[in-house]
């Protein structure tokens, strides 16, 4: 199928279309070609093929209405807001190499544009020296405070520092990098369990959130890491990087279906600017091309 996107894939499916058993076997190859998982790819066109036969649907723009239904109960947004006067922290999460300290940046600058009163960026990625380094960089780009400490430091005491910060200007947001060395996922998990402790308690009633950033195009692997990550502290949202509706996109199904996670935001780029609100109606629709 070449490097067709998925929705371009469905509309081929319907042009050659012989049986219905063809059909829904090359829909669930299709779905699976488009990073959703193998196990959704196969439930989707089960649930699919039973609705259809059921309330006798036929023709591409009703078996694609259902089809789109059928992925809008997988996938949801979720629109954070930091509560005004109170101290917010806001655990960043993921592997290296994701885009996670850019998507502190960003999401840091987002909220900053709307009006948010004081934000801190804390460094809480203390093994990386790079990391420091390049939140540090952001914040005098960008005009936000970093508070971090020493390479190797602990990454809970960077948290408790920058929750004081803001907690002495009257309330704010914190945005904090950790770590993400998911080849050591024992000390990983014990570490992350330390730092959620710590945000927990800085953190004023409700306005703790951790968001787990994964690369839209790595498909199950996503999905395995969003699994390691929910398991060890929880997530509340994800933040999809290097997204791009023509590409293929479907992680956010699976990680619907299977984990209940909701996405935030998605980032598009390398600049600062190129962060936006997730709409889950939006995706499936560019997703399915309609």
């Amino acid at each position: 199928m070449g490097k067709m996107s998925f929705a371009e894939k469905i509309r081929s499916l319907f042009g050659s279309r012989e049986d219905d058993g063809q059909f829904y076997d090359d829909l669930c190859d299709a779905l699976i070609e488009g990073d959703v998982g193998p196990k959704t790819s196969a439930e989707i066109t089960d649930s699919l093929r039973d609705a259809c036969r059921k309330n006798h649907i036929s023709g591409e723009a009703a078996v694609t209405a259902e089809l789109a239904k059928l992925l809008t109960s997988y996938v949801k947004d979720a629109e954070l807001e930091p509560e005004d006067g109170k101290t917010n922290v806001w655990m960043i999460l993921g592997v290296n190499g994701v885009g996670k300290t850019t998507s502190a940046a960003k999401i840091a600058k987002w909220y900053r544009d709307k009006g948010v009163n004081d934000i801190v960026l804390a460094s809480a990625d203390t093994f990386r020296a790079a990391a420091i380094e390049q939140l540090a960089l952001h914040g005098e780009r960008l005009g936000i405070r970093v508070v971090s400490h020493q390479h190797g430091a602990d990454p809970a005491a960077v948290i408790y520092d920058a929750a004081d910060a803001v907690r002495a200007k009257g309330g704010g947001l914190v945005i904090a990098d950790t770590a993400g060395r998911l080849h050591n996922k024992e000390n990983l998990v014990h570490e992350l369990e330390k730092i959620d402790r710590t945000c927990r308690q800085k953190a004023d009633e409700g306005c703790y959130k951790r968001l787990l950033v994964i690369d839209a195009t790595t498909g199950m692997n996503a999905l395995r890491q969003a699994e390691v990550f929910n398991g060890a502290v929880g997530v509340d949202a994800l933040v999809l990087t290097k997204y791009d509706s023509t590409a293929k996109g479907g992680v956010a199904v699976s990680i619907g279906k299977e984990l209940n996670l909701p996405v935030a935001f998605v980032c598009s780029g390398e600049k600062y600017g190129d962060i936006s609100l997730f709409r889950a109606d939006e995706y499936i629709r560019e997703f399915l091309g309609r």
